[in-house]
């Protein structure tokens, strides 16, 4: 069975909907990133500030950057002295997670 040119259009309408959405939390995430965590941490290339402090663009390596969810919405805390205590909403976190998605080395 072959689909009919109004499903084709109103599936690539439903992608072109998506697709902006995801952009939009991306740059949302990197700038909730950069004012949050930018003076320590690398974002998305070359050496974090702070060398106690891992380099976004490679926590994929570590573990699944999916699990960082429930510690950003709940107070990220770190046995590191110096991380302030970081609580994000959870729109803020869905785009620090699409950001931290889109900038994993592979």
């Amino acid at each position: 069975m072959k689909a009919g040119p109004a499903i084709v259009l109103v599936a690539l309408g439903v992608t072109a909907l998506i697709q902006p959405a995801a952009a939009e939390d991306i740059k949302r995430g990197e700038r909730l990133l950069a004012r949050a965590c930018g003076s320590c941490h690398a974002l998305g290339s070359g050496d974090s500030r702070d060398k106690a402090a891992p380099a976004f663009y490679t926590l994929g390596k570590r573990y699944p950057v999916e699990n960082l969810e429930e510690a950003l919405g709940e107070g990220f805390m770190s046995g590191h002295p110096d991380m302030p205590e970081f609580t994000f909403d959870a729109d803020d976190v869905g785009a620090i997670i699409a950001y931290l998605k889109s900038i994993q080395q592979r």
